[in-house]
């Protein structure tokens, strides 16, 4: 049987945790100046992948 390939794209957004995987927030790239700076801040940092996803996220990552 041929290797399972990682699915590149999922494995720029998603790192595994002992608990699950983590993801960063969305609209954080380009076009800030009109978003205020309490929603820039608050888009901060990292957050879990919900409950829902971890199976997609799971078969996108299954190569590692």
């Amino acid at each position: 049987m041929p290797k399972m390939k990682t699915n590149k794209g999922a494995a720029k957004r998603f790192k595994k945790t002992a608990s699950g995987f983590k993801r960063k927030s969305a609209f954080k790239s380009h076009i800030l100046t009109k978003m205020t700076t309490k929603r820039k801040r608050q888009l901060r940092g990292t957050s879990a992948v919900a409950a829902a996803d971890v199976p997609a996220v799971k078969r996108m990552l299954r190569a590692n």
